[in-house]
């Protein structure tokens, strides 16, 4: 039975789904070809009827948030594309000028930062610029300015894709390291979660918000598509420095190009396809491991039909 039937069965409102949708339309890096099905989740009990059919039926399942820090093939992505669009937003101060946020996996980062500063809760402004969802920042544990997601959550809710059940966990169990965590391993679907964070000054916190946007305007290449930063940083070494003493700055293979602006960034300046992005990713590692011997890994994901 095809997929289009299956779902037409299913209680899921059928404004949330369309099928053979360019990802491309998906993603900030502008590139990748269709999917199959591309369903809008906004409810932990829609997550769980997904799985639920998924498992009846033998679906290929993918899971993604604002699309932001991921590089999806040409030939696009077979099966189901669950986008975790879930929203919640609970502000509550326990302590004195301590506060436990509530977030859904589906709030972005940007949206929300701008409601803290109203506020004057101050913490989360190093995430304030980074183009992603809650979900996707603690899967990657994303940081910025010297932070990061594992400094302000406290508990994460997600659910197993094999028994489809709810959890949630503490920080320390969520084993955040750099740009990793237990949720990497694409087992669990992260639905929500809480923070901590403190009480401060409205015009300190719109200071380093504005000081932190300035940066990411000066420094990274934000006016061109891209999935963010390229590669990880190694431990003893900073990646994008080591790309551009290789003299890459610039470099291009088809529509992408290793910024100009950052040689952290790979970014598509028009039309560039996924194959064109993957080919100038092993040339940079070819070439940092020629000069250097150093193994440089990627921090985007790379999903779909290869």
């Amino acid at each position: 039975m095809e997929i289009q039937q299956i779902l037409g069965k299913s209680n899921i409102s059928k404004d949330k789904i369309q099928y053979n949708v360019p990802m491309k339309n998906y993603t900030s890096f502008k590139i990748g070809g269709p999917a199959e099905c591309l369903i809008k989740v906004q409810t932990i009990e829609e997550v769980q009827e997904i799985l639920q059919i998924v498992h009846q039926n033998n679906i290929p399942l993918t899971i993604i948030g604002n699309g932001s820090n991921i590089l999806v093939s040409d030939k696009g992505i077979k099966g189901i594309v669950l986008k975790i669009d879930i929203k919640k937003l609970k502000i509550e101060e326990k302590e004195e000028n301590q506060f436990f946020i509530t977030v859904g996996s589906g709030n972005k980062l940007g949206e929300i930062a701008p409601k803290f500063l109203q506020k004057e809760i101050q913490g989360f402004e190093f995430a304030a610029g980074i183009p992603g969802t809650i979900g996707g920042a603690i899967r990657m544990n994303a940081g910025a300015h010297g932070s990061e997601m594992k400094d302000i959550v406290k508990t994460i809710s997600y659910i197993d894709k094999k028994d489809m059940k709810l959890y949630t966990i503490s920080n320390k169990e969520a084993n955040f390291q750099y740009r990793d965590s237990i949720f990497s391993n694409n087992q669990y679907i992260i639905v929500e979660a809480t923070m901590q964070l403190g009480k401060g000054k409205k015009e300190e916190i719109q200071s380093k918000m504005q000081e932190y946007a300035n940066f990411r305007k000066e420094k990274q290449p934000i006016e061109y598509p891209s999935a963010g930063s390229t590669f990880k940083r190694g431990s003893d070494f900073i990646t994008a420095k080591l790309i551009d003493e290789c003299g890459l700055k610039g470099y291009q293979m088809g529509g992408a190009q290793v910024s100009e602006k950052h040689a952290g960034f790979i970014i598509n300046k028009g039309d560039a396809t996924a194959e064109d992005v993957i080919k100038l990713m092993k040339y940079v590692k070819e070439q940092v491991y020629h000069k250097f011997e150093k193994k440089i890994e990627a921090e985007i994901e790379i999903i779909g039909e290869w």
